[in-house]
């Protein structure tokens, strides 16, 4: 696994492929924002064309947004006709799980020589910068293999969820389901102190250090005490992935009334206009509710 395509150069695509090539494997990179895609590869020890990358490339990695993308790269824009046999492709995008199992199966109708990896990931832009990211793959056994060095330079926690696509995203939606909710009821519980009058600098100290404690308390509480500032996940993205936990659950006949009533927040929050602001200040929208001023109103 020496030469990779990287698809999406996001956010967190960017750092990944950074990381990738620090890693010491050859990548081209590969956006919609062309601009974008040409600083990086100005990078590369020596230039080549798309066509040419794809052609020799070991893998194809994928970061996009939405399973729509993943499909015009595959499909539309004929990648997975480009690569040679045996290359893997690995989705790291997050997506449905009944999308991961039905792109698999597309890509298994035009081309039986290729491995179709479902990994999608967790930790965020800073994760990815770190190369600290949890990836939750779904591959057979050699692609799993094969995949283990990328693997291993973006991120520091390597689980394999199973042999068939659908069950990496599964694994994802389950730990977007907890991350959302937590958010979700850190705000409403920092919402409650703040609408009775108490310190919410104290609170949240009380808080991190007791048994009601979590991660997002503790990375997402010091964010929602002051004016919206840092971004570091929008509310949009959990808009998304809230929503594809949903949808999992709908698929499976599955009961998940607190994924809905998170959802529902974030949604509200992104329809006032605020989908581009830190996931933390969904407690905005309880501050609305409430009838309590803003942090920039106090």
């Amino acid at each position: 696994m020496n030469n990779i395509v990287f698809a999406g150069l996001g956010s967190m695509g960017i750092p990944m492929a950074t990381n990738l090539r620090g890693a010491g494997m050859q990548v081209h990179g590969i956006d919609v924002d062309r601009a974008r895609a040409e600083r990086f590869n100005g990078l590369a020890e020596r230039q080549i064309s798309e066509r040419e990358a794809l052609a020799g490339a070991d893998g194809l990695v994928i970061m996009v947004v939405n399973a729509a993308q993943v499909r015009d790269l595959l499909f539309k824009r004929e990648m997975a006709s480009q690569l040679p046999a045996g290359a893997c492709i690995v989705q790291m995008s997050t997506v449905a799980p009944g999308d991961s199992a039905a792109i698999s199966a597309e890509v298994k109708a035009l081309r039986d020589d290729l491995h179709y990896v479902d990994a999608p990931v967790s930790g965020g832009v800073v994760g990815a910068r770190d190369g600290s990211l949890t990836i939750m793959a779904a591959a057979g056994d050699d692609a799993f293999a094969a995949c283990r060095p990328i693997f291993a330079a973006m991120g520091r926690a390597i689980y394999r969820a199973g042999t068939d696509a659908g069950q990496g995203s599964t694994m994802k939606a389950v730990n977007q389901l907890l991350c959302g909710v937590h958010i979700a009821v850190a705000a409403e519980a920092m919402a409650l102190a703040e609408k009775n009058g108490l310190d919410l600098a104290v609170m949240l100290e009380m808080l991190s250090g007791s048994a009601a404690s979590s991660w997002m308390i503790k990375d997402r509480g010091p964010r929602m005490i002051l004016p919206p500032d840092e971004v570091t996940s929008a509310v949009d993205i959990f808009c998304k992935d809230l929503g594809i936990v949903c949808e999992s659950a709908t698929q499976s006949r599955t009961y998940t009334p607190l994924a809905h009533a998170a959802h529902q927040l974030f949604v509200a929050s992104s329809e006032r206009g605020e989908g581009q602001l830190d996931d933390s200040q969904v407690i905005r929208t309880y501050r609305l509710l409430n009838g309590s001023p803003s942090q920039e109103e106090q």
